[in-house]
Formats: structure tokens, C-alpha cells, sequence
């Protein structure tokens, strides 16, 4: 299938159209239109190769929303017409034990990311949603629930999931208490889906300017991170911290307001961390912790929970000639809280 996406061609370069082929389908494909495809931070560290092994041309993102075009013989999930997702990654080994629990994230031999990554068949490099077609297998594919809006649905195949799966593997629910440190695109998530899971959620930020966001968000009260009097009097007021900040910071402020077995979970930084000290680990046995992105049906389970509660990222709509000035943008923090582009703009 011939078609047409935005590539890197090098870490120095802007990303520009670029004509490239899909694989024609197998038995157990779908192949899709891309209606909308959602902007991540993880896209700008690819295409400017950023943590290193970027392999060009890139045709990055991996919030994709789109309309089954076509299906595979044997594929029976869906049909032509669907309208359904595709998010981080496009393949696993399917055979191991994490793949066989429907945890294909933590498969034994790596996922398949959806761009930068290499088809298990054919050894061919994967393109992702900066594109106007897509083709992958149908395990891998999600259906949309009916209700919600189709252009706001991407980030939920990331930010969604990334802040989902932790508040479901520690079991938040009414009367958990949540702390989110950060309020951009991972963390105005984390504070919609635990308060609509119930959770009293407080929002840790360094300036009280951002109160008014945190509340019109859904959190019940911002802590400020700066004022030491206010850290000290929340001391062991939290069941869970998801931090979402995406670079190197300290986490020992943070971690004292956790009660005992509180967990403090990573989401944002892919990297080193400031030196944390055990001793408020040891003493109120804390816990820190890392998460991915979550399965597929766990995947499936959070956007149905989004569509039953109506929990959609705040999103900015741009048509895709402007994927570098908003690249610029995420830069400086300036996006209130996801670019989402609309692929419509992409002709050819």
C-alpha cells in the first residue's frame, strides 16, 4: 500500500512528507485510514534521537485513531467501517508468559514499538501515525466505544494508559488518596482518571498558580512543593504518587508524603534520577516503582472506562504542516495538554 507521512530524516532535520510503502496484508491484519493522531514527548526524543538508537527515516507517533479500511482472512475482530486505535506498540512474541497474562508491555522479548522498531517477519522498520494509512495485526488493535469524540481519543493510547495501568495495578479505587506531581500531558490525565476512579487526588506543583488547573481538572486540593512548611504538615497523607515529570529531579521531597506502604510510581523519566535517599524508604516502608504502558486489554478496559465516565484529554488540534512548531512548543511547555493532528490535513 502505497502512501504518505512525516518523517525525520536525520536528528537535525525537520520532519517533511515522505512517500513510503505498508505491507500488504496478512491474514491477521487491519488496515486502517488515520483520522487523528496524537502528539507525544516520547515523538520529539525519537525524531531528535535523544536517548540514542533512532533509526532514520522516523515516521513517529503512536496515538493513533483511524476507520478499518481493510482486513486480513482470517481477521474476525473487526470490519470495514470500525473505528478503532492502535497505541505504543504494534506486535510481541505472543508465546511468553507476561504475552500469555495480557501484559504484551513486559513481553519477555520485547515489544514491537509502533515507529523505530522492526516487523518480527518481515525485519522491516515500523512507521507510526504521522501517516495517512496504517497497517498492523489485529491483536494489537483497539476498538473505539462508541460516544467519545474521535479527534480527543489519541493521547489515550499513551498518556491515557501510562497513568491508567498504575492506578489499576495499585488498586485505586474510593478513598485512595493520589498525588500527581507534574500537570502536563501525563499528568492531567492521572488526575482525571483517579478522580474518576474515586480517589481523593492532590496535584504537587511548585507555584500555587496552578491551582486553578489542578481543580477544574478534578483534584480535590494543590500542594505546593516549594513552601516546606506545607510538605511537612501533608507528611504520610498519600496511598500513591504517580510522577510524571520527564526529566532528572529529585524524588526524596516526595517521597515523606507517602503513609506507610505508600508507593511512589515513575512515568515520566526514562533515565537517571537525582541521588533519593533509603531512609524514609526504610522507615515507613515505602516503595519506589516503575510503569510502562499497559497491555491490550487493558488498554481496551481504560478507553471503554473513558467513554463510561467521560474522561477525554484537553487537546489542541493542528493540521499536520505544523507538527514542528509544535514540537517547539511541547519544548517550552506552551500546549494545554495534548497537540492532536488532524490527518485530514495530510494530502497525498
Amino acid at each position: 500500500m502505497k502512501t504518505i507521512g512525516y518523517a525525520a530524516q536525520s536528528a537535525a532535520t525537520p520532519l517533511a512528507p515522505f512517500a513510503f510503502g505498508r505491507r500488504s496484508l496478512r491474514s491477521d491484519d487491519v488496515a486502517m485510514e488515520v483520522l487523528f493522531c496524537g502528539i507525544c514527548h516520547t515523538d520529539l526524543h525519537q525524531a531528535r534521537n535523544d536517548w540514542g538508537g533512532s533509526a532514520y527515516p522516523i515516521v513517529p507517533g503512536h496515538e493513533i485513531v483511524g476507520r478499518v479500511i481493510d482486513v486480513g482472512s482470517n481477521a474476525r475482530r473487526y470490519k470495514i467501517g470500525d473505528h478503532v486505535a492502535v497505541g505504543c506498540m504494534v506486535d510481541s512474541c505472543q508465546e511468553c508468559d507476561q504475552c500469555r497474562r495480557g501484559e504484551e508491555q513486559l513481553c519477555r522479548r520485547g515489544f514491537t514499538p509502533t515507529y523505530n522498531g522492526r516487523d518480527r517477519i518481515a525485519c522491516e522498520p515500523t512507521y507510526g501515525g504521522y501517516a495517512k494509512h496504517l497497517v498492523t495485526r489485529e491483536e494489537f488493535v483497539v476498538r473505539v466505544p462508541d460516544g467519545l469524540d474521535l479527534s480527543r481519543v489519541g493521547p489515550l493510547l499513551c498518556a491515557g494508559i501510562t497513568t491508567y495501568s498504575p492506578l489499576r495495578t495499585w488498586n485505586v479505587g474510593p478513598g485512595s488518596r493520589v498525588g500527581v506531581i507534574g500537570l502536563g500531558g501525563l499528568g492531567h490525565m492521572a488526575v482525571k482518571l483517579a478522580a474518576a476512579l474515586g480517589a481523593d487526588v492532590t496535584v504537587m506543583s511548585r507555584a500555587k498558580d496552578k491551582e486553578g488547573d489542578a481543580l477544574s481538572l478534578g483534584a480535590d486540593r494543590l500542594l505546593v512543593s516549594s513552601d516546606p512548611d506545607a510538605m511537612t504538615a501533608a507528611a504520610s497523607s498519600l496511598d500513591m504518587i504517580i510522577d510524571t515529570v520527564p526529566v532528572k529531579h529529585d524524588i526524596n521531597p516526595y517521597v515523606p508524603l507517602l503513609d506507610v506502604d505508600g508507593t511512589l510510581v515513575l512515568v515520566g523519566q526514562i533515565g537517571p534520577l537525582a541521588e533519593p535517599s533509603t531512609v524514609p524508604l526504610l522507615l515507613g516502608r515505602r516503595r519506589v516503582a516503575g510503569s510502562p504502558i499497559g497491555g491490550i486489554a487493558e488498554t481496551q478496559e481504560m478507553l471503554d472506562f473513558c467513554a463510561k465516565k467521560n474522561v477525554l484529554p484537553d487537546c489542541e488540534m493542528i493540521r499536520v504542516d505544523q507538527i514542528n512548531e509544535a514540537f517547539e512548543r511541547m519544548e517550552r511547555a506552551d500546549v494545554r495538554y495534548r497537540f492532536v493532528i488532524d490527518m485530514a490535513s495530510l494530502v497525498g
